[in-house]
This record gives C-alpha cells, sequence and structure tokens, in this order.
C-alpha cells in the first residue's frame, strides 16, 4: 500500500451524511408536549374548582394596601409640625389646670388648720412642711377660734316639717314608762290635762307647725323650751347601781326664760324635774304643775278649790 493512500484512509470523512444528527426523537417531542398540556389543563381545572380562594387571595392582599395606606396617612399626619405643637399645648394647659387646683386646696387646708388653731399642730409632719413653704398671701388678721354651736350640722339631719330644730335629743332619751301629766292652770280658767307620756320629748314654743306644746304668749319664743325624758343611774339604798327613767326641762335659749319653781333656769342646761314641779315660760300667767297617774291631786283639787272660791268672791 501507498503511504498517500493510507493517509486518505486515516482521515475522517467530513461529509454530512457521515456526521451523527442532533435534532430531539419525535418520540420526546410528544412526551414533553403531553406533559404540557397535563400541567395547563391541570391549573385551569384548579382554577375552576377553587374561584373562591383565588377572590379570598385578592381580597387580602387589597385589605393589606388599604391598611398600609391608612398606616401611612396616620404616619404623615403626626409628623406635621401643627397637630404635634397643638397636642403639647393641651397637655401644658391640663398641667397648669391641675397645679392651680392643687395649690388653691393646699391653701384651703392651710386656711382651716389656722382657724382651728390645734395646739397639736407642730407634731404633723405635713403641717412643718407646708409652714417651710413660702405662704403667697400672709394672713393680715387672725380670726379666734369660736366653740359656739353654728347649727349647719343640723340642717341637714335634724329639719321637721321644712324647719330646723334648736334641739337634738342625747343619745340616753327613753319613752318613759310612768305616766307623766301636766296640769296647766290660767287663772280662772280651766284648761285641759295635758298626758307627756308617749315621747321622749316634747317641744314647747310659739311655733305651731313644729311645737307639741304649743304656748300662744307673746312674750315666749317660737321654740322655747324643752320636756326631756333621760335614762339616768342612781344608787339604790342598798349601795347598789340603777338606772331610771326621769324627766327633765331645757331652755332653748329664750328671750324672756324659763322658771322652775319660780327660779329662772340657765339657757341649754338640763334640770331633773320631780313630782309636783311648777313650771312657767315668759310672762305668761300660766302655771304647769307636773304630776303623773299615781300621785296625789290633792294640791290639783285645792287649786281648784281656790279658783272656784275667787270666782265666788268676784262675784259677790
Amino acid at each position: 500500500r501507498s503511504p498517500k493512500r493510507r493517509s486518505k484512509a486515516g482521515r475522517r470523512s467530513r461529509s454530512p451524511r457521515g456526521r451523527r444528527s442532533r435534532s430531539p426523537h419525535p418520540a420526546a417531542v410528544r412526551v414533553k408536549q403531553e406533559r404540557d398540556d397535563h400541567c395547563r389543563r391541570g391549573n385551569e381545572e384548579r382554577k375552576q374548582r377553587y374561584p373562591s380562594e383565588q377572590e379570598h387571595r385578592r381580597e387580602r392582599s387589597g385589605d393589606r394596601d388599604r391598611h398600609r395606606d391608612h398606616a401611612d396617612r396616620k404616619r404623615n399626619s403626626s409628623e406635621r409640625p401643627g397637630v404635634r405643637g397643638h397636642e403639647r399645648e393641651r397637655d401644658a394647659q391640663n398641667i397648669r389646670e391641675l397645679q392651680a387646683e392643687r395649690e388653691f386646696y393646699n391653701e384651703r387646708r392651710r386656711e382651716h388648720r389656722q382657724n382651728n388653731g390645734s395646739s397639736g399642730g407642730d407634731q404633723n409632719p405635713e403641717l412643718r412642711h407646708s409652714d417651710n413653704k413660702p405662704k403667697e398671701k400672709a394672713p393680715v388678721n387672725k380670726e379666734k377660734p369660736s366653740f359656739e354651736l353654728s347649727g349647719a350640722l343640723l340642717e341637714d339631719t335634724n329639719t321637721f316639717r321644712g324647719v330646723v330644730i334648736k334641739y337634738s335629743e342625747p343619745p340616753e332619751a327613753r319613752i318613759p314608762k310612768k305616766r307623766w301629766r301636766l296640769y296647766p292652770f290660767k287663772n280662772d280658767e280651766f284648761l285641759p290635762v295635758m298626758y307627756i307620756h308617749r315621747q321622749s320629748a316634747y317641744l314647747l314654743g310659739r311655733h305651731r307647725r313644729i311645737a307639741d306644746i304649743p304656748i300662744d304668749h307673746p312674750s315666749c319664743s317660737k321654740q322655747h323650751a324643752v320636756f326631756q325624758y333621760r335614762l339616768v343611774e342612781y344608787t339604790r339604798a342598798d349601795g347598789t347601781v340603777g338606772r331610771r327613767v326621769r324627766p327633765y326641762i331645757i331652755d332653748l335659749g329664750s328671750g324672756n326664760g324659763t322658771f322652775l319653781n319660780n327660779q329662772r333656769i340657765e339657757p341649754q342646761r338640763y334640770y331633773e324635774l320631780k313630782e309636783k314641779d311648777v313650771l312657767k315660760f315668759g310672762f305668761s300667767s300660766r302655771e304647769y304643775v307636773l304630776l303623773h297617774e299615781s300621785s296625789d291631786k290633792s294640791e290639783a283639787n285645792a287649786k281648784d278649790d281656790d279658783d272656784e272660791e275667787k270666782e265666788e268672791e268676784s262675784d259677790s
């Protein structure tokens, strides 16, 4: 063999026929197309089967967008200088009002302590602290403490038929078991007996709207005196201590006074009454004799006899 032929035989052919085809196999192309068609049909069926889920997703995305826009607008509005300045001014005004109210109440407490004039003020740390503070207005004239009854406490609690009563019953007030009576006398006029055992207290005065025992004489006050029953202690003969209900009379600061057995009594003070005591009010000529159901009424009868004799003498 010649070398020229060997070289030609060993050389690779470059013709198209000798080359291997690189195009896909028709079966592979068909499989791929079937796979794509299957996926597309599955997506379409899923969309047709679950349309509400798609709508729900779209609505959720729309809600998120709306919330985001609202938050952005709120943030932008709060960042504006005018709104923040208005809020700061309002807060400062509220703080000033609270401080003014606190100073007002502190001033009232200081005035209350000064009016009371309490001796134990040095022992209170709060009082020392308030005294150390500089006072804005120093009192020029200090009022002296008044220990008289102002009647302010009785205005709401001791009102009867729209009238404020000057008197309030003590805690030892009781209704008596003994049947006490008042026998009134006025010269030659016969007056009915007054039964005064059904209540613990009887108000005497010219104010008929509230008086239990009215007194019509012009020298008497509207609220003249009070007939009060009180539970008091007493010592028995054997030395033991007992308790019993006794009648008392108290004058309510009347202008012309109350008289017990022709002696004027002091106002705002209890006086114990005994059987056969005689009471008079102001310049009235009426006399009230205190008796009970088991007492001797001879004096009352004697008084009636004297009145009858005076009537006979006057007629003669």
